[in-house]
């Protein structure tokens, strides 16, 4: 193809880009379908490996802790209006055409075991984890079956070749042979630590697990089971992880190892994760958290992300693969919103920095893919001391670097993620963050990464970890320390004096810094990486009307003291990490 056709090609492409308009009838009428289709067919063009066949492709498995969330919700959840609108009622008015197209899809036949995975699988809950993960093992089913047929049967599908050969029992083998495949290069564990003693006590969460197991014949479970021996006249327990299955709507038991004491000694969920591991296969294995989601057009991309552990040279070859994510909880409110543009600059711009130029990324938990191997003849994927570890996943990072690992990070696949949407629990949640950071601080781990670091990944670390707080503190207090100067200048009359000896003795430079007020600031400043990302995927007019309606949407709380109002408005990111530092300070010096 010569240079003449190929400029032919481009402008041809220019051209339909700038004036075809897709038909109202052609676009999807729901946000989110089309946000998941834009998302994948933009991801086509991006740098992603060839596919093999699934006969060819790396076997994963997946594996997500589990300890007393919600699995799905009962009759009673859906139905209580206790804070003034039911789960179900809030779901419908949320998303109100996919109700709508629930019942039109079901028809009469709507049962009440229906609607409860209906709402589910719209919650932040088990169910919707296990539905989105088992996407892998449906999308591998598929993509075995094109690889085995012609081009003159894939027009025709399974049941019309089935037709053709007139031969029942060839489709019966040839579902039978894909799934075979698909659970060879595909499994998924749960490790639920606490099943064995739900189920003792008759709790309806071990009996919904059983149910999410039936649904999905290829999950299985591993739980640690405790139970009270007599040796030698004297009570003794002995602790044993247990796999199991469903079979006829039961619970069946596949393996079990016997463990040397109580296996949940420190951290909850890296001790979660680490007995269940055993029980895992395959050379990749990705961590999923029990609040994520996946998407069927995004499992069908997994052949590609595999490939990733193969296709570079030995020492460039990935141990840990970052994954980006979709905050899909940023609807439900404006304090939802903020936290999800929060998590998108972090996901997105944050980790893609991290990992190249400045090469300091490590394991943040969630959807990240590990060399399985590497990090089982290396100390697990997590770990699990107490309290030093309460952070626990970016240890599994700093374990990866410290052992001449590499992590990179791409972003032509997404899993979805939900996060907090109350102003408690975001609160929580950066304590969270900034309590394990401060332990980091104090871990060999950090220490012998300092030392082995050169100079500019050591900086780049330290502005990424403890460097990124005091960052925070010292804007903070500045912000203090220019109110109160303000107010100090202003009560006190300096500040009217300044002015009037300045224009006296025409000083301009101290009069612009005593009467302006900077537009560009902080919070400004901070956001801008976001726009451009925001621009960059949803169109620049679309950004900009987001970042300005959120900083319309701002936070009013208002504090009662004395018969006196204090309005505190908050409307960017920094506000929000600091929001319950400075409510708490603001009502001690208030004496509230």
């Amino acid at each position: 193809m010569n240079d003449e056709m190929i400029w032919h090609i481009q402008v041809k492409r220019l051209y339909l880009l700038l004036n075809t308009k897709e038909k109202a009838a052609e676009v999807p009428s729901n946000s989110e379908a089309r946000r998941r289709i834009s998302f994948f067919a933009t991801s086509l063009f991006m740098d992603m490996p060839a596919a093999p066949k699934v006969r060819s492709m790396l076997s994963f498995s997946i594996v997500t802790p589990y300890f007393m969330e919600e699995v799905k919700f009962s009759d009673e959840e859906l139905h209580s209006d206790q804070d003034e609108a039911s789960i179900l009622s809030y779901m419908q008015k949320i998303y109100p055409d996919e109700w709508t197209n629930f019942l039109e899809r079901l028809g009469t036949n709507v049962k009440s075991e229906d609607i409860r995975y209906w709402a589910s699988f719209r919650g932040q809950t088990l169910s919707r984890t296990v539905r989105g993960m088992m996407y892998y093992r449906k999308a591998l089913r598929l993509q075995a079956f094109l690889d085995r047929t012609n081009d003159q049967e894939l027009y025709k599908g399974p049941v019309g070749t089935e037709r053709e050969q007139n031969k029942r029992n060839i489709h019966q083998s040839l579902s039978t042979e894909l799934d075979a495949l698909a659970d060879m290069k595909f499994s998924y564990v749960i490790s639920c630590q606490k099943f064995g003693e739900q189920k003792s006590n008759g709790d309806a969460h071990a009996q919904d697990i059983i149910d999410l197991m039936a649904r999905y014949p290829a999950l299985r479970v591993a739980y640690i089971e405790e139970k009270e021996i007599i040796v030698d006249n004297m009570p003794h327990k002995v602790y044993s992880s247990v796999l199991i299955k469903a079979e006829n709507n039961l619970d069946q038991e596949i393996y079990r190892i016997k463990l040397p004491g109580p296996p949940i000694i420190g951290e909850g969920k890296p001790e979660n994760q680490n007995h269940a591991i055993i029980f895992t296969r395959g050379e990749a294995l990705q961590t999923i958290d029990m609040n994520q989601d996946n998407y069927l057009e995004e499992a069908y991309k997994m052949r590609n992300v595999l490939q990733e552990f193969v296709r570079h040279p030995r020492d460039q070859t990935p141990t840990i693969l970052g994954l980006r994510e979709h905050i899909f909880t940023g609807s439900v409110s404006s304090l939802a919103g903020f936290m999800s543009y929060q998590e998108t600059s972090f996901v997105t711009i944050g980790q893609r920095f991290l990992a190249d130029p400045l090469r300091v990324r490590f394991h943040y938990g969630h959807p990240d893919i590990f060399d399985r191997m590497f990090h089982l003849t290396r100390g697990g994927i997590s770990k699990a001391s107490k309290t030093i570890n309460l952070s626990e996943d970016v240890f599994a990072g700093y374990n990866s670097i410290l052992r001449r690992g590499h992590i990179t990070y791409n972003e032509y696949i997404q899993v979805g993620k939900g996060r907090d949407v109350g102003l408690n629990q975001i609160s929580k949640f950066e304590a969270k963050v900034a309590n394990g950071n401060s332990e980091q601080t104090l871990s060999r781990d950090i220490y012998r990464l300092a030392r082995r670091f050169d100079f500019f990944r050591m900086l780049s670390c330290y502005f990424t970890t403890v460097g990124f707080y005091f960052n925070s503190l010292i804007s903070v207090v500045g912000v203090y320390v220019f109110l109160y100067g303000q107010l100090y200048l202003v009560l006190s009359g300096l500040q009217s004096a300044l002015l009037i000896k300045a224009h006296h003795q025409n000083m301009k430079s101290l009069e612009t810094a005593l009467a302006s007020q900077s537009f560009l600031q902080l919070g400004l400043l901070t956001g801008l990486p976001m726009v451009m990302e925001l621009g960059l995927e949803k169109g620049f007019r679309a950004a900009l009307s987001d970042f300005i309606l959120m900083q319309l949407q701002e936070i009013r709380w208002e504090v009662s003291c004395d018969g006196h109002i204090f309005n505190m408005v908050y409307g960017n990111d920094l506000a929000i990490r600091t929001f319950s530092f400075q409510s708490s300070w603001f009502c001690l010096a208030q004496d509230c």
